[in-house]
């Protein structure tokens, strides 16, 4: 199977409830323990549709906004 190589930017948003001490930390919390993103496709996955997953690497990681809630 010949496959062609493509890079690709993807953007993802998440709402993440963190308890801490002030909402800095609260940020630098999420911000260094949300980083890593793993290959969730399986190998039945990568058959059936013809592809491959060969790196993810992050390249930004930044909270936009933290409200304290009640």
């Amino acid at each position: 199977m010949n496959m062609k190589k493509y890079e690709l930017l993807l953007t993802r948003s998440y709402i993440v409830t963190v308890y801490a001490q002030d909402k800095d930390k609260a940020c630098k919390c999420a911000e260094f323990y949300l980083g890593y993103c793993p290959d969730l496709s399986r190998s039945k996955d990568r058959k059936d549709q013809k592809f491959k997953i060969k790196e993810i690497e992050m390249t930004f990681n930044e909270t936009y906004e933290a409200k304290e809630i009640i």
